[in-house]
């Protein structure tokens, strides 16, 4: 078990920048989540954590030494990747414990090791089996039960579960989560879905054209986005982003998302702002609230009724885009129905013009 530590670490291919100046600490027994879009950097950060990617600037350090040059097998970690990897003519106990094999570990310890990884993944009666004849969500538990027999300080996982069909992956997290819980050790896993991100994190990391655009635990990042990247990236259904004008009211100001609009109070006070300045909006579908009177005045597009909630699309008067909001699935409003939307003043977020939240 070990702490990880990134210092102003970079990547660069030629002239492009993968990463840039990511500096971070992951406490030991930690389980930190890279999420972020395609491309943002989060997989070229972990194979430098891993030793896959040499590290083109920054210091890093695992159990507080230095890593920069320490060779992949050498590092204390081991990482599940995407693809399962595993051996079509081995069993699955012999997939398990091959990387102790090619090290020279005697083979009754293998067999010790294999064993007890296989009664933490539940995998016990599937030891004589071949790959072809396990399911997807077994394959990729054979793939985590490998990493488990070289008893790493570290386990780095990159989009373990983006093969898995929607409801292997639900069950795969449920063993991820309580895989980590028997292991206690640390865990630094790649995604880019952000439900993934949000129910197995301690704390999340958001990476954008290869910097660190927030970092917190889940719910912190989802109340309190530093800025309009983190807030439309984070949460499903995706927040609403609403261009709107800043003017005064009483002693502070309010916003109007057109001329002949309503005014909407903001808290907290928007800081350096002035009447006739632009920002925007943020709200996310679950704050909207039905009322009989005042709020924004809409008509319903569609409906799109999940269950347990429903997801109502909806175009505000004088407004181009349409907005978001999520109701009961009791909700019985058809398309073409007038409805009008309250929100509370301290469920709105402000962003300025450059995208900060204020």
């Amino acid at each position: 078990m070990a702490s990880v530590e990134l210092k102003n670490i970079g990547k660069s291919f030629g002239k492009v920048e993968a990463v840039r100046d990511v500096t971070l600490t992951i406490a030991d027994r930690e389980l930190v989540v890279f999420v972020g879009p395609s491309g943002c950097g989060k997989s070229t950060l972990l194979r430098m954590i891993a030793g896959l990617e040499d590290i083109s600037t920054g210091e890093l350090r695992i159990g507080g030494k230095a890593m920069n040059k320490v060779p992949a097998a050498d590092r204390g970690v081991a990482m599940v990747f995407q693809s399962y990897a595993l051996y079509p003519h081995m069993t699955v106990a012999e997939n398990m414990g091959f990387a102790l094999k090619m090290i020279g570990v005697g083979k009754a310890e293998i067999e010790a090791k294999v064993r007890a990884a296989a009664a933490v993944l539940r995998l016990e009666g599937l030891l004589d089996r071949k790959p072809r004849q396990l399911s997807g969500g077994q394959r990729q538990r054979v793939a985590i039960g490998r990493a488990i027999t070289r008893s790493p300080d570290v386990f780095l996982f990159d989009e373990p579960l983006s093969n898995l069909d929607a409801d292997l992956r639900a069950q795969m997290r449920v063993e991820i989560a309580r895989l980590r819980a028997a292991l206690k050790t640390t865990m630094i896993y790649v995604t880019h879905d952000q439900v993934e991100a949000m129910t197995l994190a301690d704390r999340i990391v958001i990476l954008n054209n290869g910097a660190v655009e927030q970092e917190g635990p889940p719910l912190e990042l989802y109340e309190r986005p530093a800025n309009r990247f983190v807030a439309g990236f984070l949460g499903q259904p995706k927040m609403n982003l609403l261009p709107a004008t800043a003017v005064a009211a009483g002693s502070g100001l309010a916003f109007r998302l057109t001329p002949d609009g309503p005014a909407i109070a903001a808290r907290p006070a928007s800081a350096g702002l002035s009447p006739g300045d632009t920002v925007e909006l943020g709200i996310r579908p679950d704050a909207f609230t039905l009322t009989e009177s005042g709020g924004l005045n809409a008509s319903i597009v569609l409906v799109e009724r999940l269950g347990g909630s429903s997801l109502v699309h909806a175009r505000v008067d004088g407004l181009s885009n349409l907005v978001t909001v999520e109701l009961p699935g009791t909700y019985q409003g058809t398309p073409q129905t007038t409805i009008r939307l309250g929100v509370a003043a301290d469920r709105i977020h402000v962003f300025g013009g450059d995208g900060r939240s204020l």
